[in-house]
């Protein structure tokens, strides 16, 4: 299960996608969770559908990637579902059981849900699939670069949330080699009670800590071998440049969100 969970890893690539301005991707990625959350039916929402499935298409990334994605969070968009589905009373009743009532409005206020989150994931992690975390820094100091102004650490900022991401893989790794390593031993993670399993999970949790202190020590050290001092003075290699690629993909992007706005005019009009 843990190796399914792809958030924060990068697949090189030579797709337009991929050669596009990480600035621009980060902007355009904002925009498509925002035009998800402005659609308000069916039809935005599988505009929003198209507009992914063709993007995945345009930046060759497998559609292995793309289950991958959702398959975490399918508990979350479970209870989403279940809560929709039994707790709108609105409409007319498809189903009922004693204290059990499904309603035409609880059925698509459910399916809209799981829509917009697995379109939201799916979109979402086209950014780290196609960009590197190194482009995603620069892009997210150069973005955050007039709060300068007001004393805000931007590349301190920028550089922290970079690493996260960039070193969720390598947890999730490390915590699947402890559990490995925990089942080895004798240990039965994935049976007893629901407080068997918590109590189980403790000599998880405790080398995992032990391990990230001292992954972020060495990590430490080694930019401090390397000179680093922060974001003063520094220099970059690779130059971020606009290029004819990043206005197609606004194009590209303003088409979706003239899809979705015509489709909350047409459908309330």
């Amino acid at each position: 299960m843990l190796k399914d969970i792809t958030l924060g890893q990068f697949f090189p690539g030579s797709s337009p996608i991929h050669k596009m301005d990480a600035r621009f991707k980060l902007i355009l990625t904002v925009a498509f969770i925002v035009m998800l959350f402005m659609a308000k039916n069916k039809w935005g929402l599988l505009i929003g559908a198209v507009f992914t499935l063709l993007t995945f298409l345009i930046s060759r990334i497998p559609f292995t990637m793309m289950w991958k994605s959702i398959k975490p969070i399918i508990p979350l968009v479970m209870f989403t579902a279940v809560l929709n589905l039994f707790f709108v009373k609105t409409g007319e009743v498809l189903f009922e059981w004693q204290f059990i009532r499904i309603t035409d409005e609880g059925l698509d206020t459910a399916v809209f849900m799981v829509s917009r989150i697995v379109l939201l994931i799916v979109g979402s992690s086209l950014l780290t699939y196609t960009t590197s975390p190194i482009d995603l820094t620069d892009a997210i100091e150069r973005l955050l670069s007039p709060l300068k102004r007001f004393g805000v650490p931007v590349h301190a900022l920028a550089m922290m949330m970079t690493i996260a991401l960039r070193f969720i893989p390598t947890l999730l790794e490390e915590t699947d080699k402890i559990m490995n390593a925990q089942k080895a031993r004798g240990s039965e993670l994935d049976t007893g009670s629901f407080r068997d399993k918590v109590r189980g999970m403790i000599p998880i949790f405790i080398p995992l800590f032990v391990s990230s202190f001292r992954r972020a020590e060495e990590l430490a050290t080694a930019m401090e071998c390397r000179c680093y001092h922060g974001g003063e003075g520094r220099t970059r290699m690779k130059q971020l440049h606009i290029t004819y690629i990043d206005w197609i993909g606004c194009v590209y992007m303003a088409i979706f969100i003239a899809g979705v706005v015509a489709a909350n005019i047409i459908i309330q009009s």
